[in-house]
């Protein structure tokens, strides 16, 4: 039997600076992405209402909430480097945390279709959150109108101004609707990578039966456009997706055309596809990378397929690893089919049906090759109806790319040495056996190990690429003093957690 003794007040003070230090430094390596929002009519009974999915903890938690703003397949929101919402928006307005209009929020995208459906947009990725580069207050929101309606094209590109310091700390929007780019554009598969300096953005839109990008770069001076790119097939209008791996070295548009573009994150030019099929998938949707970068995943309606990006033959490397299973939530018609993907602070991949179904299916282990990545149809039970609003996140923790000519603002991060780190924590501490570990995000799969007084590893875990929080229970173990122990390759960094 476990004994249940409590911690000496020697190793409670021994502690105390440890925590103190740590918090700060870790903590600040939270948020910004790991809240995912939800559910539609709040004033209605359940199964309607909102849904959240929060990361923050390590684990996925699933919990519902009444608020004035519905999401529909256009969502996006931020949250503060400790977790908490500092606001969202559906494409047809802005909430503030607290889930209502913000100051000056309503009226985006004005057009027929937001006029008549103000409940949100049925674009995927029509929407992206920005923060301006050093200005911990200002965040720019990209996002596109429906202006075509038997297409779902805009005519424009827009651009919107939140300001976080007003109206004590809800937020207000201070401009709107300001027109960055006039143009007919393919809807949504609005998409951002870290300029290879680490601090400014490179965002893409495209145009309307072309093979044309429009290139935005963000900095601490604002916002301008780039110019565009000509490379690639042409698409023609589509409901797909877009994305970059997480490392930002590569660029993926699938709808029935599959394409990947390396990126030079320096001049945030393209180079031609490394793969371009056409026409080899009916009814194209979504896309992701896995953590590591290595495996591709594409849905379809019915099926999903994986890619193996270190192939000699990308084309060749295709493993069917799905097929609709023909479930329905919670009823028929309602079918829990295949639509957009999103990689998530947890290091998995979550799917996304298309329709208001109450479930998500999920891609467990991502960079394991073919069935071993281990997707679970309609794993994720969710309280409410979803319709597919799975947050357009851009890669916010991405850094500079070492070495490279534009390197020069030293935000690169110093590697970690062994010993007791700055960068970890281990919370609630004192514990119970069950408790979680934040840690700096890094680009590379890591390992942890926890170390009773002896040496003796009583848990070991893999720590996904791009993931922040792990969740550990040693509620078999004897109370005392562990060890945690984190690698990265050649860094390693440590931390103590008392179980009482």
């Amino acid at each position: 039997m476990k004994r249940r003794t409590h911690a000496t007040w020697a190793v409670r003070a021994a502690l105390v600076l440890c925590v103190l230090v740590e918090y700060c430094s870790a903590h600040a390596q939270q948020g910004l992405n790991n809240l995912w929002m939800g559910g539609w009519q709040s004033w209605a009974d359940p199964p309607f209402g909102g849904v959240d999915l929060q990361f923050l903890s390590g684990t996925l938690e699933i919990t519902t909430v009444a608020r004035s703003i519905d999401f529909n397949r256009t969502s996006s929101n931020i949250t503060s480097t400790e977790g908490e919402l500092l606001f969202s928006t559906n494409g047809a307005f802005v909430a503030h945390a607290l889930g209502d209009t913000m100051a000056n929020g309503s009226g985006l995208n004005p057009s027929w279709y937001t006029s008549q459906y103000p409940d949100g947009l049925l674009i995927p990725q029509g929407v992206l959150i920005i923060p301006k580069p050093e200005d911990p207050d200002l965040h720019y929101l990209f996002h596109v109108p429906i202006d075509v309606w038997a297409t779902t094209s805009p005519l424009q590109l827009y651009y919107t101004v939140i300001d976080m310091s007003l109206e004590g700390g809800l937020g207000a929007v201070v401009a709107k609707n300001q027109v960055l780019i006039q143009d007919e554009l393919n809807g949504g598969k609005l998409t951002a990578v870290r300029h290879a300096n680490g601090r400014d953005w490179w965002v893409y839109t495209h145009k309307l039966n072309t093979n044309i990008f429009h290139r935005i770069l963000v900095t601490p001076e604002g916002i301008q456009v780039d110019g565009t790119q000509a490379i690639g097939p042409g698409h023609p209008p589509d409901a797909g997706q877009v994305c970059f791996s997480p490392d930002g070295t590569l660029f993926a548009y699938f709808y029935e055309n599959f394409e990947v573009f390396p990126i030079d994150r320096c001049t945030g030019m393209f180079s031609e596809p490394i793969i371009a099929t056409t026409n080899q998938f009916d009814y194209g949707r979504g896309v992701a990378f896995s953590p590591n970068g290595r495996f591709l995943y594409l849905s379809t309606t019915m099926d999903v397929y994986q890619f193996d990006m270190e192939a000699p033959s990308i084309a060749d490397s295709e493993v069917h690893i799905a097929h609709w299973d023909s479930t329905y939530s919670p009823f028929p018609p309602f079918a829990a089919l295949f639509d957009n993907m999103q990689l998530a602070p947890d290091g998995k991949i979550y799917i996304g049906t298309g329709t208001g179904t109450q479930v998500l299916h999920v891609i467990h282990n991502p960079d394991e090759p073919g069935l071993a990545c281990n997707l679970e149809q309609h794993g994720i039970d969710l309280p409410r109806y979803f319709m597919n609003s799975l947050p357009n996140h851009p890669n916010y923790h991405l850094g500079p790319l070492a070495g490279s000519p534009c390197d020069t603002l030293g935000l690169a991060v110093a590697p970690l040495s062994l010993g007791e780190g700055l960068g970890v924590r281990a919370y609630p501490n004192p514990s119970n056996g069950q408790f979680n570990l934040s840690y700096p995000v890094h680009p590379d799969a890591g390992l942890l190990e926890v170390l009773d007084l002896q040496g003796r590893v009583v848990y070991q875990s893999r720590l996904a690429a791009w993931s922040q929080v792990h969740n550990v229970s040693l509620q078999s173990e004897a109370a005392g003093m562990y060890q945690c122990r984190f690698v990265w390759g050649a860094r390693r960094v440590t931390t103590r957690i008392v179980i009482e």
